[in-house]
């Protein structure tokens, strides 16, 4: 298993062909409490970067890119009964599965030193 991130503060954890997705700590600690996630269809196609999922804080909505080109293959229903999740688990509270196209584009992403320097 990889474990890997993007500028615009998700996290995907790869097994095999499929990437697991769900924003990091420091996204929610900068949206604040979390109260509504909105996820994608399993089946719909997504390209890299496009608008996957909604998650709203008290603060401000905000969207969750596709960090990788593919099919989504699962959303975690859980998130929508229990939006705070994200705050109190954002690396256990992932938001959907897809199943990659194209690998080449995870050599743009980020391993956890990166992240962690791009966020200092």
């Amino acid at each position: 298993m990889t474990l890997l991130f993007t500028a615009d503060h998700e996290w995907l954890k790869i097994e095999g062909d499929v990437a697991t997705v769900g924003i990091t700590d420091y996204a929610q600690s900068q949206l604040g409490d979390v109260v509504f996630v909105e996820l994608p269809k399993v089946g719909r196609a997504l390209k890299k970067a496009e608008a996957a999922a909604v998650v709203e804080s008290v603060k401000a909505a905000s969207d969750v890119y596709a960090p990788v080109s593919g099919e989504v293959v699962d959303a975690n229903a859980g998130l929508v009964d229990d939006p705070a999740k994200v705050n109190s688990d954002p690396t256990g509270a992932w938001f959907f599965k897809i199943r990659l196209t194209d690998k080449a584009e995870l050599d743009g992403l980020m391993d956890e030193a990166a992240y962690k320097a791009h966020t200092a």
